[in-house]
């Protein structure tokens, strides 16, 4: 069956063209024109990933009240942000969400067909049972596996997004060695991060371990440099 993409963009011109381009990936896709028509459309039926535009007709945020939303119905939802709010504000505001990517307008069509197939793949295997590959490394109480993209803590799953995971993978290369600004930056594969968009990513990546385990405490701040893994006490 193919899988569900939802669009909401007010821009008819816009969402003519991703209807078009994603559907010619093979997806079954939806689009709706304001939060009033997703809402309605969400209350029938969840797809399997959504792309929202933050400014929806006069609603300055509506994308942003879309998102909390969804993500209240269904947690592991993917939700990407593309919009032509570039500011870091913004783009700090949807990380603090929950959404998987934010991606600025204009973008390559081609682009954002494969950036829906790499989501749609992750949350394929994020939805399996974790049973510990044998690709998995062994870092203290976590397994991550680099090539499930997978991750867990004292065996329970922890669901990050695609960025959050890359960062991760860097921090934990070499247990108990400062990794700098600079390069968790790469690790997000994505131009002008500033060094307080990494330490939203970070917060982000504690608050998950944390609903799993209330005393986690291995994410350390190198003040001015960067982070660090160390050995739980």
């Amino acid at each position: 069956m193919a899988k569900r993409i939802v669009i909401v963009e007010d821009d008819p011109d816009q969402r003519d063209n991703y209807i078009d381009a994603i559907s010619k990936k093979g997806y079954e896709v939806r689009a709706f024109a304001s939060r009033t028509e997703a809402l309605a459309g969400f209350d029938l039926e969840l797809p399997d990933l959504v792309i929202l535009d933050i400014i929806l007709g006069d609603e300055v945020d509506a994308g942003f009240e879309l998102c909390r939303d969804l993500l209240a119905r269904s947690p592991n939802l993917p939700v990407i942000f593309l919009t032509e709010r570039i500011a870091e504000i913004d783009k700090i505001s949807g990380l603090r969400l929950g959404a998987w990517d934010y991606l600025p307008k204009p973008i390559s069509l081609d682009y954002l067909s494969e950036k829906i197939s790499s989501l749609i793949r992750i949350h394929k295997v994020r939805s399996l049972t974790f049973q510990g590959s044998s690709q998995a490394k062994l870092v203290g109480d976590m397994s991550i596996d680099q090539e499930a993209l997978l991750v867990s803590w004292k065996s329970q799953s922890i669901n990050l997004s695609g960025t959050e995971f890359r960062m991760l993978a860097k921090l934990v290369r070499v247990p108990g060695h400062a990794v700098s600004y600079d390069t968790l930056m790469n690790a997000t594969m994505q131009s002008l991060v500033t060094n307080n968009t990494i330490n939203t990513h970070m917060r982000n990546i504690r608050k998950k371990f944390e609903a799993v385990d209330s005393e986690f405490n291995c994410i350390k701040s190198e003040y001015g440099f960067g982070y660090r893994w160390s050995t739980q006490a």
